[in-house]
C-alpha cells in the first residue's frame, strides 16, 4: 500500500485502476499556467499536461488520471478553450493516458507513437503493477513511427519519436513559434532520477539521445515542460543530461576495471546534480538499472 501511495503521489508510473480507487483525487487541484499565447500547462497529479487552444481547437498533451478527466476539462475551459478535440500521449505509462477513456469517448481524437498502441491494447505489469488492456476507445485511433506535424492554432506543432528511452514509444511535442517543448517522462526537473522502464522497451542511452536533440532545437528562452516537476530551462535540462551521462560513463568504466554493484553505488556516482536521492527513484536504483543494461 505505501508502494501505491508513493506512486500516486509522484504520479511516475502507471498504476491499475483497481489500485487508482483506493486513493482520493477529490482533494487534487488542477492548476493552469500560460507559457505563451495558445500554449499553457496544467499541474494536477500525474503526468504534467500541455494544452495548445485557439480557433482551430483545443490539443491536450497527456491526461493524467481518469478521476481527473472533469477537472482537467473545467482547467481546460477556464482558459478559455474549446473543449478538447485532439490528445497526444507522450507515452503509454496510466498517468500520462489514464484519462483517454473518458476523452475519447467525449469525441477526442487520440494521437501516438505506434508502440503506445500496442502496449496499451495489451497491457503489462510496469513496476510491479499489473495494468490491463485499455478500452478500445481509449486507444490511440493515429499512430505514427518517426513523428508527425499539426498545423493550428497559428503555428506549426511538431510531434517527434525518441527511440527507446523512458520506453520504446516516448515522444516530445514541439511549439515551433511559441519556444515550448513538452519532454514527458524523458525528464522529470530533479524530483526523481530516471525510471528506466525496461519491460517497456526503455533504455537509459535513449534519455541521453532525447536530451542532445531537445537541446539541439532549445535555446535560453525555450520553455521546457517536464513529465513531472516545474516548468524549466534548457539549462536544466542540460544538468539532467549531464548527470545521465556522467552515471553512464563511471559505471561503464567501473564494470571494466572489475567493480562489483555494490563497490560502484558505494562511490555514489549521481552525486552532485542536484537530484532528490530518494525519489520514486532514488540514486542506488538508477545506478542498478544502469548497470544491469550496460552489463546485459
Amino acid at each position: 500500500m505505501k508502494m501505491l501511495s508513493t506512486l500516486f503521489a509522484l504520479a511516475t508510473v502507471a498504476v491499475p485502476a483497481s489500485a487508482l480507487a483506493q486513493n482520493d483525487f477529490s482533494t487534487v487541484e488542477i492548476k493552469a499556467q500560460e507559457l505563451a499565447p495558445g500554449v499553457a500547462v496544467l499541474f494536477g497529479a500525474g503526468g504534467n499536461i500541455g494544452v495548445s487552444y485557439g480557433e482551430d481547437g483545443t490539443v491536450l498533451i497527456d491526461d493524467q488520471f481518469a478521476p481527473l478527466t472533469g477537472k482537467i476539462q473545467s482547467a481546460v475551459a477556464s482558459l478559455g478553450a474549446q473543449p478538447v478535440k485532439f490528445l497526444i500521449n507522450t507515452h503509454w505509462h496510466f498517468d500520462h493516458s489514464g484519462g483517454n477513456e473518458n476523452l475519447g469517448k467525449a469525441g477526442a481524437i487520440i494521437m501516438a507513437h505506434d508502440n503506445v498502441r500496442v502496449r496499451m491494447a495489451a497491457g503489462a505489469t510496469v513496476a510491479g503493477n499489473v495494468v490491463p488492456p485499455a478500452a478500445k476507445v481509449a486507444l490511440p485511433v493515429i499512430t505514427y513511427a518517426e513523428g508527425l506535424k499539426l498545423h493550428l492554432n497559428g503555428e506549426e506543432v511538431r510531434v517527434i519519436h525518441m527511440p527507446a528511452g523512458h520506453t520504446d514509444g516516448d515522444s516530445i511535442i514541439h511549439w515551433t513559434k511559441s519556444n515550448v517543448i513538452h519532454m514527458g517522462d524523458l525528464f522529470m526537473l530533479q524530483i526523481s532520477f530516471p525510471f528506466v522502464d525496461v519491460g517497456s522497451g526503455g533504455d537509459v542511452r535513449g534519455f541521453v539521445a532525447a536530451a542532445d536533440k531537445v537541446l539541439a532545437i532549445a535555446n535560453d528562452q525555450t520553455k521546457i515542460i517536464p513529465g513531472h516537476g516545474a516548468i524549466a530551462t534548457k539549462a536544466d535540462l542540460q544538468n539532467h543530461r549531464n548527470m545521465i551521462a556522467t552515471v553512464i560513463a563511471k559505471v561503464e568504466a567501473a564494470i571494466k576495471a572489475g567493480k562489483t554493484l555494490d563497490q560502484i553505488k558505494a562511490s555514489r556516482p549521481a552525486d552532485g546534480f542536484g537530484v532528490k536521492a530518494d525519489g520514486f527513484i532514488s540514486a542506488d536504483s538508477f545506478v542498478e538499472t544502469v548497470y544491469a543494461q550496460l552489463k546485459g
